[in-house]
């Protein structure tokens, strides 16, 4: 029964009662028709208070992946085993809480149902691997277990090859190997350092590789090509700020403000990936260039 201090809204007597863990996800409940307010279907703007009989439904919880049919998805390859998709820069690849919705396995997951079981984490579906909301480009996604074991395997054993184009401040000259080790940044839950930073980093720091080739010069802007040999969070941001060239309005790791992309949208793709899908033997899928970037290429060439 809800507490005898008074009226209470019933998406917050849910979270107090410990049915749900948020707003949203009490929202979600009612919506789905779990809970049942003195014998009706309620709305989640209703009020309870003593004497009222709220009923939730036995194990009745949010999914931690719902799919949400709104959210646009660019296939760029589809087989029995695998998709890749061409994920937005500022759209993140998961949620992060239940009932979460716009983010892209939100939508892989509408249309693609069985994804949200190919993988061990819930809230990730089948997803292979990850990119930053800041980043672009082709995110490759299973669609049985047996497949995301498989290329999951292969990223690990270097079998499976992405190319990154990303745009840097200043004129990098010759192709080379960044291979500072990676660990997270003491103090902080979002930024990474090298271990040439290594006062700074609070737990034992993970091997990193990254090959960067320059592609041509733009006013004082250089394209690269970058291709990373390991799979650490924010690898190559940070392997690119530490060398001195930091990607364009990646302000978290010392770039400058720029104003023609959006705030959290640095310079950064996924253009190419090659694998042997589990199916179809060995794939190349290419990702096209989103047009902001191509724009804020056009204007610094």
């Amino acid at each position: 029964m809800p507490d005898a201090n008074g009226p209470e809204r019933l998406d917050q007597y849910l979270i107090r009662m410990g049915f749900a863990g948020s707003r949203r996800a009490a929202r979600e409940l009612i919506e789905r028709r779990h809970v049942s307010l003195n014998g009706r279907m309620p709305h989640k703007g209703d009020v309870v208070g003593a004497g009222d009989r709220v009923e939730v439904e036995a194990g009745a919880s949010a999914p931690a992946l719902i799919a949400d049919a709104g959210v646009p998805i660019d296939l760029l390859y589809s087989d029995a085993a695998m998709l890749v998709v061409n994920k937005p820069g500022l759209m993140p690849c998961h949620p992060l809480a239940p009932c979460e919705r716009g983010t892209l396995m939100n939508g892989v997951v509408a249309r693609f149902p069985e994804t949200a079981a190919a993988g061990p984490i819930e809230r990730e579906g089948g997803l292979v691997h990850r990119l930053d909301n800041g980043t672009s480009g082709a995110l490759m996604i299973a669609r049985t277990k047996a497949a995301h074991e498989r290329l999951r395997d292969d990223l690990r054993a270097e079998k499976i090859e992405r190319r990154y184009q990303a745009l840097v401040a200043g004129h990098f000259e010759g192709a080379c190997e960044l291979d500072n080790p990676i660990g997270h940044r003491r103090g902080s839950s979002r930024r990474m350092v090298t271990l040439s930073a290594a006062a700074r980093i609070r737990s034992r720091p993970r091997p990193a590789s990254t090959r960067v080739e320059p592609l041509r010069r733009l006013g004082r802007f250089t394209l690269l090509s970058v291709i990373p040999h390991s799979g650490s969070r924010h690898q190559i941001r940070i392997h690119l700020a530490n060398a001195g060239y930091p990607i364009v309005n990646d302000t978290l790791y010392g770039a400058p403000r720029v104003a023609e992309l959006p705030e959290g949208r640095f310079w950064l793709h996924l253009g190419e990936i090659e694998l042997d899908s589990p199916v179809a033997g060995r794939v190349i899928v290419s990702a096209p260039l989103p047009a902001e970037l191509r724009a804020f290429l056009d204007g610094a060439d």
